[in-house]
């Protein structure tokens, strides 16, 4: 069964409402070319039953499905949904929250969360290519402030953090954004830092960013020590915003509109989760000069050897979601 690719939302939910070839879809994704090996022990003779929509091993004798080794592992939502669901997010320039998922999808909001929060992994970058040309560094404070938490958030903080207070109560993020080129839109990279000091960031600017390479800056003193292996310029916020060409408004756009996202659509974000949602917002955005059928395809790539169990997310074995 040849399936055309969707491209639009509506052509999408016709198209894999039709749980058959939602099935064709993602096993001619995974396998273009079949199925290449067993998913236990690796061996290369399987057969399918297609009464269960499984591969069994030869050798092992266990049986596989589509679904093992990804996001979908596990889960009673029909593969249809979640192929809806990728669309969705992928292409909801400012998010789309667990309630408007629930409702969309005809699930619970809980196992809207949980969809969400396994296609912000699969969207995640584990490894990128080293940014070079001109590169902004900078940080940011996301997260509720103090006077605005309720008990049980500040309870959580103190336990996290030791307290609960001041700007501390709000969790540092860096970024770093390679400026466009003629050949390559400008894109970011982000991290969920522990502290704002030197080790820290210059760290992920020499883990990111190639030797050699222009980074701009503000005037934080943590980030002296870079011109040993950078061309460093740096901009001092409390004299001007941009001198010549050195500025580091790139990011700060990209905080703006990653703020809109968190406070317009997710409203709050635990720290403990916050970097899914910067993975989520990264992909976007550099993903954003492609269409909404490139951003779906690049998306659903990423879901393979990304199982995310809810123990793993939310530390509680039970209470999981019901199938919906």
């Amino acid at each position: 069964m040849k399936t055309e690719l969707p491209k639009t939302l509506q052509e999408t939910i016709a198209t894999f409402s039709d749980e058959d070839r939602a099935f064709e879809f993602v096993r001619a994704m995974r396998w273009p070319d079949g199925v290449a090996a067993c998913h236990f022990c690796k061996c290369r003779e399987s057969y399918f039953l297609a009464s269960r929509k499984l591969w069994k091993c030869r050798d092992c004798r266990k049986v596989f499905s589509v679904r093992l080794g990804t996001i979908f592992e596990d889960s009673p939502i029909k593969l249809g949904k979640w192929i809806a669901a990728l669309w969705l997010i992928a292409n909801a320039k400012n998010g789309i929250s667990s309630y408007e998922i629930g409702r969309g999808l005809g699930v619970t909001q809980r196992t809207g969360w949980f969809v969400l929060q396994r296609i912000r992994l699969a969207m995640q970058n584990g490894s990128i290519e080293k940014m070079a040309g001109i590169v902004e560094a900078d940080e940011s404070y996301i997260g509720a402030k103090a006077r605005t938490m309720n008990a049980k958030q500040k309870a959580r903080r103190v336990e996290q953090f030791g307290h609960s207070t001041g700007g501390a109560s709000m969790t540092a993020v860096q970024g770093l954004l390679e400026r466009s080129t003629r050949d390559r839109a400008s894109r970011v990279v982000m991290n969920v830092v522990n502290t704002t000091k030197r080790p820290e960031l210059q760290g992920n600017v020499r883990k990111y960013v190639v030797k050699g390479a222009e980074v701009h800056t503000d005037a934080l003193k943590s980030y002296n020590g870079l011109a040993e292996d950078y061309a460093h310029e740096v901009i001092d916020h409390a004299k001007a915003y941009v001198r010549g060409n050195v500025h580091t408004n790139g990011l700060e756009n990209f905080w703006s509109l990653l703020k809109r996202t968190i406070k317009g659509t997710y409203v709050s974000v635990e720290p403990f989760h916050l970097f899914r949602y910067l993975d989520e917002q990264a992909f976007r955005f550099n993903e954003r000069k492609d269409n909404d059928q490139g951003r779906f395809l690049k998306a659903i790539a990423g879901i393979i050897g990304k199982r995310l169990t809810w123990k793993k997310l939310t530390g509680d074995a039970d209470g999981l979601p019901a199938a919906s």
